[in-house]
């Protein structure tokens, strides 16, 4: 299958059109994989940020097999329903099943949810995990949904709003979906563009129409935005049909 067009996206985004989905999940491994090298090569620890769903699978099962020390690397979550890590809509369930396996088993993961502890107390301590992995991170790897979230940023839901304030300190918060499951925790803006890099992936004429609405948009209505207009740090697309 021949690669689709380029998408309709700001001239500082950079596009990586597939015309399958093995094709983009390869080159994205690739991509992280070169970033946690490179990472490494400079500090002791390399870190990196991934996000769950069902798309991403692809790609972590290439990336577990990158030829990395993987002792040296840190793996957390962009965002997590709070929801027990055997649950079926856990993001660290499919981490786990995907990503860390292999000799990527050996990386330190930090995960984002401890549903023993008091939320404000939680909260407190993933602030702490996530300042102590390599900063800025090495990679931040996102999904996009057809309503323009990211991360758990849902465009009107309690909690995005704030998140989305990269003035603010925090790096993580709670932010409760009007229209998905569950309550979730995610990074807010601040942290995820604390960054080497940005990669998103999508894929299906669904999300590329939802993607070229966000880059006409306000981070308000279609979040991702606030990632496809930043000028701190370089955002790359990776997208089949």
């Amino acid at each position: 299958m021949a690669a689709a067009d380029p998408l309709r996206l700001p001239a500082s985004v950079r596009q990586h059109v597939f015309g399958n989905a093995a094709q983009t999940a390869h080159a994205l491994a690739a991509a992280v994989g070169a970033d946690l090298n490179e990472g490494l090569q400079q500090r002791s620890r390399a870190s990196l940020i991934v996000s769950g769903g069902q798309t991403p699978a692809l790609f972590q099962d290439a990336l577990s097999s990158q030829a990395l020390d993987w002792s040296r690397v840190s793996v957390s979550l962009a965002d997590e329903r709070w929801v027990p890590a055997d649950h079926a809509d856990s993001n660290e369930r499919l981490v786990r099943r995907h990503l860390l396996r292999g000799a990527a088993r050996a990386a330190h993961f930090i995960a984002l949810v401890d549903l023993a502890a008091a939320p404000g107390q939680h909260l407190a301590t993933m602030e702490r995990a996530l300042s102590a992995m390599a900063q800025p991170f090495d990679a931040v790897v996102l999904g996009m949904g057809e309503d323009g979230h990211t991360a758990s940023l849902f465009p009107g839901a309690p909690g995005t709003a704030a998140a989305l304030d990269a003035r603010r300190p925090e790096r993580i918060a709670f932010v409760t979906p009007v229209n998905a499951p569950h309550r979730r925790i995610s990074l807010t803006l601040r942290a995820l563009l604390d960054a080497r890099a940005v990669r998103v992936l999508i894929q299906g004429q669904g999300k590329r129409a939802a993607i070229e609405r966000a880059a006409q948009s306000e981070p308000a209505t279609h979040p991702i935005a606030a990632l496809l207009h930043n000028d701190k740090v370089p955002v790359h697309v990776y997208y089949n049909p």
